[in-house]
């Protein structure tokens, strides 16, 4: 077998693997990275490309149905899910040359094919190579989660990984969790005209504001998806519909096609990282804030530690690690900032504190609201559904801002700055804005923190005083 002594050993040509071995290669580090399934990983595959793909048809196909409410008159789209699917996968082969081995090969990184594994503390096996690194960056990232429900292992089911490549006609799909992947996928076969239902053991997007996510819900009801939150499922079996899903309660719900969208888990197969003194829990690999294992030559980014599954966060944490693995900065990982966003339609973003997190730490917290039933933009569109609404602290520091309405993942970004950099309420509210945007909705919410003071009884009075002084 070869043997290789890099700078630097990554494990996953996820996003998060990929950014650490261009960046450090480029750096002027020696670079093995090590990749047994597809490059660009989840993200590229089986994540955000085809999923924002997916939905892009999906909302043409929704807006086609809704163009009487601007005076048009379109027939109903002719879905082709077979095409659709080869739509998808075309974006994802414009894309894949950006993550592929020949890139990382021009680059000058040395990419391994096959799976990983600790031998010891410091060394690791791939292909026909032990590797004997100064420094390893895990990143492995995740797979679905498939929870132990009876009779699921019978059937015939759908996950992130196999959902974009579905070529059959859908005529109602049962979801079966309703975090992010699964409402956005609800939301987009809705929209491709089937109809939808979800269910899960607890309640909607539970990361983000309970009072948004009822906005997003209503919504969704509307448009004819059926939810069914903290409702828990007794059994899963075969039906001349096709699934059947047999609830606690009694109740049965029959569709053609089932969606598992119940959470991801860390993926860890054939690593035996235990073999590296590296502990983990059940949420991954544990890591300290500067994103090293117990074996501190060893850093996980990404799914696999456990923290914030976004492609932005798994980017994010392979900054810290080259500042660390590189050039030995104490370089320390901060998600206070840390923006995220369900794709549906409305959007719903956070970044930041919510209202319940910032009444948690007992500060002294103000809420400050605004409908876009209240701004221009919104009527001219047409959709004035969703509001902004910011939680304020001490002295008008921003902590934190949730938006549920249409280009909420956009509208999110001066809000994440104001919070990463600790500005106040005043910064936001004094910004001129081009009329007609949506960004009005968020300096008139920052404008509201002023109003009882600005056109309270002591500014009339003191009007009223320097009138008089001429």
């Amino acid at each position: 077998m070869r043997r290789l002594e890099p700078d630097l050993c990554v494990i996953g040509g996820g996003a998060g693997g990929l950014a650490v071995a261009a960046g450090a290669v480029q750096m002027g580090a020696s670079v093995v990275l090590i990749e047994r399934g597809r490059m660009g990983g989840d993200c590229l595959n089986y994540g955000c490309v085809p999923s924002k793909s997916l939905l892009a048809t999906a909302r043409l196909a929704g807006g086609c149905r809704r163009g009487t409410a601007l005076g048009l008159r379109l027939a109903p789209p002719d879905i082709d899910f077979a095409a659709i699917a080869d739509s998808v996968m075309q974006v994802v082969a414009a894309i894949a040359p950006n993550d592929s081995v020949e890139r990382f090969e021009g680059l000058g990184v040395t990419v391994l094919r096959g799976d990983a594994r600790f031998i010891d503390a410091a060394t690791v096996a791939a292909a026909d190579a032990t590797i004997r690194a100064r420094r390893y960056v895990i990143a492995t990232g995740s797979e679905p989660f498939v929870p132990s429900i009876p009779g699921l292992d019978g059937v015939s089911f759908l996950t992130n990984e196999t959902i974009f490549a579905n070529r059959e006609t859908v005529r109602h799909l049962l979801v079966i969790g309703g975090g992010p992947v699964g409402i956005e996928l609800a939301y987009a076969y809705r929209e491709l005209g089937c109809a939808v239902t979800v269910i899960d053991s607890g309640r909607l997007l539970p990361r983000d504001d309970p009072e948004l996510v009822a906005i997003l819900a209503e919504r969704l009801e509307a448009e004819g998806i059926v939810l069914h939150p903290e409702t828990a499922i007794a059994r899963v079996g075969t039906a001349p519909e096709g699934i059947a899903i047999e609830l606690a309660d009694g109740r049965r719900i029959a569709g053609s096609h089932l969606l598992v969208a119940a959470g991801r888990r860390a993926n860890l197969h054939a690593l035996d990282v235990a073999a590296a003194g590296i502990v983990t829990n059940a949420a991954g690999i544990v890591v300290d804030a500067r994103l090293r294992t117990t074996n501190r030559r060893i850093f996980a980014i990404g799914d696999v530690n456990g923290g914030p599954q976004f492609t932005h966060a798994a980017l994010y944490e392979a900054g810290i690690v080259i500042r660390n693995a590189l050039f030995r900065l104490p370089a320390h990982a901060d998600y206070g900032a840390l923006p995220w966003v369900t794709y549906t339609d409305p959007e719903l973003a956070q970044v930041g504190l919510t209202e319940a997190a910032a009444r948690a730490t007992r500060e002294t917290v103000r809420v400050l609201r605004w409908p876009f039933a209240e701004n221009d933009r919104a009527h001219t569109e047409r959709d004035t559904s969703g509001l902004i609404k910011v939680t304020v602290g001490r002295r008008g520091r921003i902590l934190g801002a949730s938006i549920v309405g249409a280009g909420a993942g956009d509208l999110i970004l001066p809000w994440a700055l104001a919070v990463s950099q600790k500005l106040k309420i005043g910064a936001v509210a004094n910004l001129i804005v081009p009329y007609p945007t949506r960004g009005e909705a968020g300096k008139r919410a920052a404008g509201s923190y002023y109003t009882a003071s600005l056109f309270g009884p002591r500014t009339r009075r003191l009007v009223r005083l320097l009138a008089r002084l001429g």
